[in-house]
């Protein structure tokens, strides 16, 4: 939706560039407004902006100058994501306060955004955009669930099991609600032990889900197991390979990826396609390559004719997805109109997907 400047707060989130006088956009679409961007925006005597009519932390936003009427239409995938994030906030406060898992709770928060996911299946390389500092504590539970469901969904799996999976992908860090809030809120490095009480969390989870009747035995074990690695390296058993069950591989690659891509204390987001790269070449062995390739053909599905913002900070569009490569396609620089191959510049990545 439109609204004037003077309306704008910190917590909106553009749907639409805002251009001055440039070529380029002065701040791109799907980027969070801050105090300091306000300012850029006033500085450039920008009068209007489009936003989305959900804050990003899920709250609906009501600006002096919209219609009621306006607010009530039908939210898009964003807005059905930041609203049920704020949904799974409450929830996960109410099992500090130790209440159960109310599962109907979770699948009315997850199964509208599933429903749009199957519509516009490319909005899942969108959900880093709304990751934020203050609540990617809720923020990722959410998204991984959407991300195991897709990729649950492109692996063949019936709906009623990819379903399931995404259940179990929302509910995966449920356990994180037993881990004591002083080391959930810490803003600088967990210690060896915070850390080892941080890993209990999986087997947390397992035990908040356990009695709940409407999951499937198979995607409670995957809840179980969504750290464990195919090297053994991973936690609470250790377990290789085979022993792992199949959804647990699903989500721990939706977690990582995830994970990742968005803004956390000690790290900036980073675009789909370099966390996918840094995946394949740095943790070969540790999550299913099968499932790794079904997010990479899902890239080159989505990718062709999309316009991006390469490392260096130029604008480019890519022309061709090589299969064998696919984070580092053939792409046109909009300036120059130079056709350059990423794979012959390693110094160079896609940061950022602007369409």
């Amino acid at each position: 939706m439109r609204v004037n400047i003077k309306d704008i707060q910190e917590g909106c989130i553009l749907s639409v560039d805002v251009f001055s006088k440039t070529n380029r956009p002065i701040i791109t679409k799907k980027t969070i407004i801050t105090a300091s961007l306000i300012n850029v925006l006033k500085a450039f005597m920008i009068r209007e902006v489009e936003v989305e009519r959900i804050l990003v932390n899920g709250v609906p936003f009501l600006p002096y100058d919209i219609d009621a009427n306006e607010t009530r239409q039908r939210l898009g995938f964003t807005e059905l994501f930041l609203q049920s994030v704020n949904q799974y906030k409450k929830e996960f406060h109410s099992w500090q306060s130790g209440l159960p898992i109310d599962i109907s709770k979770i699948r009315a928060l997850l199964l509208p955004l599933l429903e749009k996911m199957e519509i516009y299946p490319s909005e899942v390389f969108n959900l880093h955009h709304f990751s934020t500092k203050e609540d990617y504590m809720y923020q990722h539970p959410v998204a991984v669930g959407v991300i195991s469901g897709y990729i649950g969904k492109k692996t063949n799996l019936e709906k009623g099991e990819w379903l399931q999976l995404a259940l179990a992908g929302c509910l995966a860090d449920c356990g994180m609600a037993k881990i004591n809030p002083s080391i959930l809120n810490k803003k600088t490095s967990l210690t060896s032990h915070e850390y080892e009480e941080v890993k209990k969390h999986t087997i947390f989870s397992y035990k908040m889900v356990q009695n709940i009747s409407v999951l499937r035995k198979d995607v409670k074990i995957a809840i179980l197991e969504h750290h464990e690695r195919l090297d053994g390296s991973g936690y609470p058993l250790g377990e290789k390979s085979q022993k792992i069950h199949e959804y647990a591989k699903i989500i721990a690659l939706a977690d990582i990826f995830h994970a990742m891509t968005s803004e956390r204390l000690y790290r900036s987001k980073q675009s789909p396609f370099k966390v996918l790269e840094m995946i394949i070449e740095d943790s070969f062995g540790k999550f299913d390559i099968n499932i790794i390739k079904s997010i990479s053909s899902s890239i080159i599905t989505y990718s062709s004719g999309d316009k991006v913002r390469l490392s260096d900070g130029r604008e480019a569009e890519i022309l061709f997805v090589d299969g064998k490569s696919p984070t580092r396609p053939l792409v046109k620089i909009a300036d120059t109109e130079e056709i350059i191959q990423l794979a012959q510049y390693r110094q160079l990545h896609i940061d950022r997907i602007l369409s």
